[in-house]
């Protein structure tokens, strides 16, 4: 059982890491005045977010957070 708490372990430290690194590398959600002006929403990015390098930052940041909190309740665990 020690083995499988020290793997674990290991994946939960790459996790945080990872998911450290994500969430810096997003953009803001503000536009500010200039998304405003530009018509942001209505451009071709706008509209296919979730295919675009954004929006697979979002996706991978919900796993791993996911993945955070799941490895966190079990590490947590007494066995």
């Amino acid at each position: 059982m020690q083995i499988l708490r020290t793997i674990l372990t290991a994946i939960f430290a790459i996790d945080c890491i990872a998911l450290t690194v994500v969430v810096l590398m997003q953009e803001g959600k503000q536009q500010g005045l200039g998304g405003a002006i530009s018509g942001a929403a209505d451009s071709y990015w706008g509209k296919n977010k979730g295919r675009s390098m954004e929006g697979g930052l979002v996706k991978a940041t919900t796993i791993m957070a996911v993945l955070f909190f799941v490895l966190a309740a079990v590490l947590n665990m007494n066995f």
